[in-house]
């Protein structure tokens, strides 16, 4: 029998001039690999703002600050295994505050990246991740 699961995350898009930071999904069934922005899931009593400096620094090694909302989206999907799960996304720009680049590990992603903006169309990136990045940058 079938299960539904429900979850709220927080995800940050961190840019510089040129450049946006992206994730990769460690599920070795995405194939190409898929890329997203680093966030995840609020945990009990957790701000969303706190999710993201959380989650930056597990996937990304870098602070953040400053998270300044950018949309709210929702969707529902249904896993290989018969599974529906309805995700609430809570989408924020945020500004650099420190850190260095590293990748998470044992964790939902293995590889934090630099990506150009305008290489992006060739980059396999998660539906929610590409149309926050449209929005920001007015596509």
């Amino acid at each position: 029998m079938s299960k539904q699961h429900s979850s709220t995350r927080a995800y940050g898009v961190l840019m510089d001039e040129s450049r946006v930071i992206l994730v990769r999904s460690s599920n070795p069934e995405h194939d190409p690999p898929l890329w997203w922005l680093p966030g995840g899931g609020i945990h009990f009593g957790e701000s969303p703002e706190e999710t993201l400096q959380r989650e930056f620094i597990e996937e990304t090694g870098l602070r953040v600050h400053r998270a300044n909302l950018v949309t709210v989206s929702a969707d529902t999907r249904r896993r290989s295994n018969g599974d529906r799960i309805h995700t609430v996304r809570i989408i924020y720009t945020v500004e650099l505050l420190g850190g260095e680049l590293t990748h998470e590990v044992g964790g939902t992603s293995d590889h934090a990246m630099w990506f150009e903006r305008e290489a992006l169309a060739d980059v396999n990136l998660a539906d929610y991740a590409r149309q926050a990045l449209d929005l920001i940058q007015g596509k």
